[in-house]
């Protein structure tokens, strides 16, 4: 919210209709209602528009706003009419406005039609502002109950016509009297959400290239001293930039060079135009800087600060005014506590960063939210020989966040591989649905820290829930999304260096060829333990030559039955003819000799192997199969291959590592294509949502379920079981049916109502699903085995816990399985499979997919689980009967994505038999409809 922004009725002025957008060309702007505050932005934003422009809104010459005029478009009821605006720098740059009509058009308070008008600045049409005004004016409308929006637009005004016809909602289109008539429904479409989100992926993408290729920079807060930040930055940045350099110290004499850049004593003393600032002054003159450089047009900034929000609760609220001022001001932010920016490309070099080196370049686009890390990342990369496109660390990411750069590398065409560090997530929901497109074209290798600690980092700035993923949700997340999960730095490197220099293999059989027996076993092991398929290794002795190898490679890669090509090669040592395996005695360690014994002379690498490898590596690149490399004590043949983009690895276990990553990824891909053809969340028969709705609302406004919210402290009500049963069964799953017994007599009518066999069993919280604990009878055939089976719980309860006892009819003999589906406000809805019982929990032998999920996805949950095969026949029991599984599966997922204030569903135990299931158990919580920022109007993070 501007500072100068709405002096109204906090009771009427909406306040959660701001919003920060970002516009087609990268620029920042905010969305706000108009109040009676605006009259002067609103006449002076008025006369900046061109009497064209002027004469498309009002049909007529309009020179000015009469007071009439001003009143009208200033005061609001924000409900039957509203004004919006787009501010930059606290002026109105456009405008829209709605006003609700009845069925023959007039002025009404009940109707469900609006009029919708929009007027841009001729300054900033082509920007993208009426799109993204359109957005945020249609939910607006939504919220206050109308659902059809009515334009008329002059035929001439094409832009205007494109906005409306573009947007992707449903409409009907007239010509009468001269005027475009236009109506469209408001309800979001599979289009007009792939609008919005296609215009959100290239805005964010032009605001991320607009701080990576600036045509001049100026560095904030350089000192004299030749050891402060701001002295650092200046000189790394004047060593490969090739556009104007500033430098700012308010403490210059005029014409004063530092590391021969000039120097201002204010930003706004600079002659001309800064794209991108470096702001390192103290925290306390940050929001100076920052004000200079919003007055003098800067783009973006980079900020190495700190004092924000890793200091606590007063530097976040720092951070919140920091990132205000900026957006305000039509800029983006790096930072604040940033490490700073990198981009590689030759033709714009850009080093704004703490890195006193340029690094190479290359195919990696890396994203990390530490600084430290980032050091590490790029100390890895230059050890390695690796190059980067592009470079951000962002410290505590209160603007620019991992999500801007996917963004952006997805159609940047020096970045083949995505490697990203990162360690919360601001909107895990836009990350899954932003990764899995790119993911589709180039690899995504992620490495997640404060995996196993429920804290954050000082400083991250994330939505409430998304601080509690649970590690196995963020599997789920990246499964889906089809991400490369590793867990050190050093496999970051190894996947991605394979990723990119490689063909992706077709399938997961592997041959290993060299000249080690030892090291071809060790790399055959590693290939069983990581889940690939090995052929016995072909060892080709340690006296092989280079032909050897040669022929041995083309013959692997060449045979059909192959998909990939492990190369294992030692030293060619030996003693009189005899050429020992170094791998066999453990081979040289690292900073030894080659060699690796006293007296004995160092061997030189055979160039002829190296060359044979590479000349394989060309082969496999034409089949389409990797080939890659792990050695023992051949310190230059890594240098050698590296040279022809054939990756090496010092160990089996790395090389193998990389290589099932690989494999891993090629399926998704496939499958991913597979999908996008075939998968789809398919019709149910049964379903009546209509109905569910109506228990659904009923449930969460009666006096009984407010007062059962109070009481447990928060939002969530858990229905009675048998409102429960009948929500499900709107749903088509039906829960087997349980009567109460609270005495004896009462157990047997209900087992003569169910029929024999029964089960009899007790249902307090505690004993709930813990047949462990004795609280359950089955099998009860008659009635004296229930009686006897009743008089046992009797005396295992005590009298406090009779009246818990249910009877429920016996289910046929199966496999048992749960079925969960639960919200997580930071990512969605997690539809849950496992087995049932202990060992399944104990182990976490529990899969998971996003909802909606589609007939493939649950076909691959069920079969994901460790303790699978006992669904499929395991030791000669009968197969169950999956398909019945699948579909129930479908309906939990079904009956969560249609209702989001449905926020669990536990269905415990799900008997599966040879043919049908039973559900013996259900449970269902509720809660108050959630908000849902993905399905709103584009509108930027405020954390």
């Amino acid at each position: 919210m501007d500072d100068t922004a709405p002096a109204a009725d906090e009771q009427s002025y909406p306040q959660h209709w701001e919003a920060d957008v970002l516009l087609r060309d990268g620029g920042t702007a905010r969305i706000r209602p108009i109040t009676e505050a605006d009259a002067e932005r609103l006449v002076e934003f008025y006369e900046q528009v061109s009497d064209q422009s002027k004469y498309f809104r009002f049909f007529a010459p309009y020179p000015r706003l009469s007071d009439k005029d001003v009143r009208r478009f200033t005061h609001h009821d924000y409900i039957n009419r509203v004004g919006l605006a787009v501010v930059v720098r606290d002026r109105f740059i456009a405008t829209v406005r709605y006003d609700r009509i009845d069925a023959d058009g007039r002025p009404s308070s009940t109707g469900t039609d609006a009029e919708v008008a929009f007027l841009v600045q001729d300054a900033h049409q082509g920007r993208g502002v009426a799109s993204a005004l359109l957005e945020h004016i249609a939910a607006v409308a939504q919220e206050r109950g109308i659902r059809r929006f009515i334009a008329e637009v002059l035929p001439e005004n094409r832009k205007m016509v494109k906005v409306f016809t573009d947007a992707g909602y449903t409409q009907r289109r007239s010509f009468a009297d001269g005027v475009v008539h236009l109506e469209f429904d408001l309800e979001p479409t599979a289009a007009s959400l792939a609008v919005m989100r296609a215009r959100e992926h290239r805005a964010e993408a032009r605001s991320v290239q607009r701080l990576l290729t600036p045509r001049s920079v100026a560095v904030l807060g350089v000192s004299r001293s030749a050891q402060s930040v701001g002295r650092a930055l200046l000189r790394d940045l004047a060593a490969a930039f090739r556009g104007p350099v500033y430098a700012v110290n308010r403490n210059a004499e005029p014409g004063t060079l530092l590391d021969g850049v000039a120097t201002y004593r204010s930003l706004l003393d600079i002659p001309g135009p800064v794209d991108l600032a470096v702001v390192a002054v103290p925290q306390s003159a940050v929001p100076a800087a920052v004000a200079q450089c919003g007055a003098h047009g800067v783009q973006g900034l980079v900020v190495v600060s700190a004092g924000y929000a890793e200091t606590g609760p007063e530097g976040r609220d720092r951070q919140r005014a920091l990132v205000r001022q900026a957006r305000a001001a039509g800029m983006r932010v790096i930072g604040p506590n940033a490490f700073g920016l990198i981009n590689t490309d030759p033709e714009r070099p850009l080093n704004a960063s703490l890195a006193p080196v340029l690094p190479e370049r290359g195919p990696f686009g890396v994203f990390c939210q530490s600084g430290a890390i980032g050091v590490a990342l790029l100390e890895a990369a230059h050890r390695r020989g690796l190059g980067v496109s592009s470079f951000a660390s962002v410290g505590n990411r209160a603007d620019v966040s991992g999500n801007d750069m996917l963004q952006y590398w997805e159609e940047d065409a020096a970045t083949e591989v995505v490697l990203l560090y990162l360690e919360s997530f601001g909107n895990p929901r836009k990350f899954t649905r932003i990764a899995r497109r790119l993911a589709a074209a180039k690899p995504v290798v992620v490495l997640k820290g404060a995996r196993h600690t429920g804290s954050l980092p000082p400083g991250h700035a994330v939505q409430p829930a998304a601080s509690r993923l649970r590690d196995a949700t963020v599997d789920a997340l990246f499964q889906q999304a089809g991400v490369v999960r590793v867990d050190t730095i050093t496999e970051l490197f190894d996947t991605g260096e394979l990723l990119a220099t490689q063909p992706l293999p077709a399938g997961d059989r592997v041959a290993v060829v060299g000249n080690s027996d030892s090291l071809g076993l060790l790399t055959y092991d590693a290939c069983l333990s990581a889940g690939l398929r090995p052929r016995s290794p072909v060892d080709l002795t340690t006296g092989a030559t280079g032909e050897n190898f040669r022929v041995a490679l083309h013959t692997a890669l060449r045979d059909p039955a192959v998909d990939a090509v492990i190369a294992v090669a030692i030293p060619p040592i030996g003693v009189q003819g005899a050429a020992p395996d170094p791998a066999s005695h453990g081979g040289p360690e690292r900073g030894e000799g080659r060699g690796g014994e006293p007296g004995r002379e160092p061997v030189e690498d055979d160039p002829e192997i190296a060359l044979a490898l590479l000349d394989a590596a060309g082969l496999g690149r034409d089949l389409g199969k990797p080939l890659l490399v792990t050695q023992l004590a051949l310190s230059g043949l890594t240098g050698r291959l590296k040279a022809g983009r054939v990756p090496a690895y010092p160990a089996p276990e790395r090389a193998v590592h990389a290589l099932a990553d690989a494999v891993g990824y090629a399926q998704w891909r496939r499958r991913s294509a597979e999908a996008e053809q075939t998968a789809r969340v398919p019709e149910l028969e049964g379903v009546d949502e209509t109905g569910a709705r109506v228990l659904v609302e009923a449930a969460l406004t009666t006096r009984e379920a407010v007062a059962a919210r109070l009481q447990a402290g928060g939002a969530r009500v858990t229905l009675p079981d048998a409102e429960a049963v009948a929500l499900l069964a709107r749903y088509g799953i039906r829960v087997s049916p349980v009567l109460s017994a609270p005495d004896e007599e009462s157990a047997l009518r209900a087992a003569a109502t169910l029929g024999y066999p029964v089960a009899l069993k007790a249902t307090a919280e505690h004993l709930r699903h813990r047949p462990d604990l004795g609280s359950v009878r089955l099998d009860l055939t008659g009635e004296p085995g229930l009686r006897r089976a009743f008089r046992e719980l009797d005396a295992l309860l005590g009298g406090a816990d009779k009246a818990r006892l249910v009877v429920q009819r016996l289910a046929p003999r199966g496999v048992d399985t749960v079925i969960g589906a639960a919200v997580d406000p930071a990512v969605g809805t997690i539809l849950s499979f496992g087995l049932a019982g202990a060992p399944a929990e104990l182990l976490g032998d529990v899969a998971h997919r996003l909802v909606p999920a589609t007939d493939r996805d649950v076909a691959e949950l069920i079969r994901e689980v460790r303790a699978a095969p006992l669904l499929f026949g395991w030791r000669g029991a009968a197969p169950v009967d999956t398909g019945a599984l699948e579909e129930l599966l479908l309906r939990v997922s079904r009956l969560v994505d249609d209702l989001p204030e449905v926020a669990s569903v536990d269905l415990e135990p799900v008997v599966v038999a040879p043919r049908g299931l039973a559900v013996l158990g259900a449970r269902v919580r509720i809660a108050p409809l959630p908000v849902r920022t993905d399905l709103g109007p584009r509108a930027m993070s405020t954390l």
